[in-house]
């Protein structure tokens, strides 16, 4: 690019110069370098979002809950695990498919639980990440009745 300036001394005649203004950055910021987000990353999302619906009583198929309830008891272990268990998360570049495996609680209706689930994990990925859901399939594993005892113990208390 070049540009028209004027020489010191007043005199008005144009010149021509051959020098490039100087430019900062390369536009948009939001252009400059790439971000990926983890399967793991997604995952936790989704696990949250799904545990938030009312009538989710739990996720994971039994034999995950029993290991992941064992799991969880080893000090050490953390919790991270249990968040994403029942949760599996396919993440490609701007797109994301999820499949849930939940239980939900005896009484309540199980398409309107499911469809509740997918909304607020749909809302949730979508707000959290940018990536498109493109879809979350939900398969209920058990139904939790009202006279039969949890899978996960309880938090140990502190006395």
């Amino acid at each position: 690019m070049t540009e028209m300036t004027t020489t010191p001394d007043g005199d008005n005649a144009p010149q021509m110069s051959t020098r490039k203004p100087t430019r900062r950055g390369a536009g948009d910021p939001a252009g400059r370098g790439r971000t990926t987000i983890a399967d793991g990353v997604v995952e936790k999302i989704a696990g949250m979002a799904a545990r938030d619906v009312l009538g989710v009583h739990a996720m994971g198929g039994g034999l995950a809950r029993t290991f992941g309830a064992v799991r969880d008891r080893v000090p050490g272990s953390g919790s991270s695990k249990s968040v994403t268990r029942g949760v599996k998360a396919e993440v490609g570049e701007v797109q994301t498919a999820l499949d849930l495996e939940i239980v939900v609680d005896y009484g309540v209706s199980i398409s309107d639980v499911a469809r509740d689930v997918r909304e607020n994990v749909v809302s949730a990925v979508e707000r959290m990440t940018g990536l498109e859901v493109v879809e979350v399939n939900i398969a209920v594993s058990d139904v939790k009745l009202p006279d039969e005892e949890d899978d996960e113990p309880e938090a140990p208390r502190i006395q």
